[in-house]
């Protein structure tokens, strides 16, 4: 048989026969060497008579298996009471066989994982997880207060499918189920409650997802403490409610949920209101409301009665009487005030006439003097204001008089 590495390289016109391809991936793997795996048991074989035991080891995360292959001397000294569903650490060497062209693992040791180390193992990725801010209080959402369709994984015709259906209907009879019956625990679980998340995720119709799970063992909600499934969760675009075991059952999913339920009739407390208690809140509201109002209405009528009582509105017609009686009073005063200074204006007046005649030249007229004014009118105020033949204008109480003068 040819080298495989010394085999030159494939053309279109010398193509590698099967063997080779075979002989050079099992090169390749050989290449990797011994390794210790961690995984689930998955299925036991132990045929009678071989001293050989099968057995098939897949990721818990993932849909993924490999067989391993272990001498029966291997498996009784490292877990001899290894069951179907147990976490094991091996240390194994990836083998390819060429004649069926399928690749496995060949261990040499075997250890189960005891319930300290996988606690042990959650405690650190607990940490991992929370350093990562997939716990963080501010990232979680606010639940709907009625959804219109609520996404349900849980396991078929479990008791915790039935608590959620039952008791949601009872608080909410008109709520909608969208229900992706999963297995819960075992091997497969983490995988196909992953799928059932991104199906409900994707769903716009959905407004709230629930994963639900009974109670159990450590190891039987070790699923719900998975890595990946705790980052899917995270991942999610809609609130998710973990309502996983009983009150004292803390898996990782509760603490990255949107909505930690302490169980499945919980969740359904949680997830929709009580229609008999809204009921009973509108009731209560109604009344409260029907009270305010009546006890508006009753301040606003005492307010308008009080308003009504008012002389201002009882009897209007008092404020223009008030106000006619007032422009009377001013208009008197007004007509007295004008009277009275009319009545001193005349004594003034009277006074004043009386002056001025007492002072007029008139007056000392009618007492016998007589005014002498020459023809230019100058006043004569001495004999010596005159020549002879001037003529003269006497002006007496009554008429004047003309004279000539005969001699100054």
């Amino acid at each position: 048989m040819s080298d495989p590495e010394s085999t030159p390289k494939s053309t279109a016109e010398e193509p590698w026969p099967v063997r080779v391809v075979s002989q050079k991936v099992g090169a390749w793997i050989a290449k990797l060497g011994w390794v210790w795996v961690d995984g689930q048991v998955a299925q036991i074989s132990r045929r009678p008579g071989s001293a050989v035991v099968f057995l098939t080891l897949r990721d818990p995360s993932a849909d993924l298996s490999l067989t391993v292959t272990a001498h029966r001397d291997v498996l009784d000294s490292g877990a001899p009471e290894l069951a179907e569903g147990a976490r094991v650490t091996m240390h194994a060497k990836p083998e390819f066989y060429p004649a069926r062209g399928t690749l496995s693992l060949r261990a040499d040791e075997i250890r189960q994982v005891g319930l300290g180390e996988l606690l042990a193992r959650l405690e650190r990725l607990k940490k991992l997880l929370g350093a990562e801010g997939l716990f963080a209080r501010e990232r979680k959402r606010r639940l709907p207060f009625l959804p219109q369709r609520i996404g349900l994984i849980t396991g078929r015709a479990s008791a915790a499918e039935r608590d959620v259906l039952m008791n949601t209907r009872r608080r909410w009879p008109a709520v909608d189920f969208r229900v992706i019956n999963v297995p819960v625990q075992g091997p497969t679980a983490v995988p196909q409650i992953i799928d059932a998340l991104k199906v409900l995720d994707n769903d716009d119709t959905v407004d709230v997802i629930v994963l639900a799970r009974g109670g159990g063992s450590v190891e039987d909600l070790l699923p719900f403490s998975d890595e990946a499934l705790c980052r899917a969760v995270f991942g999610a675009r809609t609130p998710v409610v973990s309502a996983i075991g009983h009150e004292t059952d803390t898996p990782l999913v509760d603490y990255v949920a949107d909505l930690r339920a302490s169980t499945p009739t919980d969740a359904a407390k949680r997830i929709v209101p009580d229609l008999g208690e809204e009921r009973q809140l509108i009731e209560s509201a109604r009344r409260r409301l029907d009270r305010a109002v009546r006890t508006l209405v009753d301040r606003e009528e005492s307010r308008i009665e009080a308003w009504r009582s008012r002389p201002s509105l009882a009897r209007p017609e008092l404020l223009i009487d008030q106000r006619a009686a007032d422009v009377t009073a001013l208009r008197e005063r007004a007509v007295r005030s004008l009277d009275h200074r009319l009545r001193r204006a005349d004594d003034d007046l009277r006074h004043t006439v009386a002056r001025l005649r007492t002072l007029s030249p008139k007056s000392t007229l009618q007492r016998g003097y007589a005014i002498v004014q020459r023809a230019d009118g100058h006043v004569v105020r001495a004999a010596s204001d005159v020549k002879t033949d001037d003529v003269l204008r006497v002006r007496l109480a009554e008429g004047e008089l003309h004279a000539t003068v005969k001699e100054s």
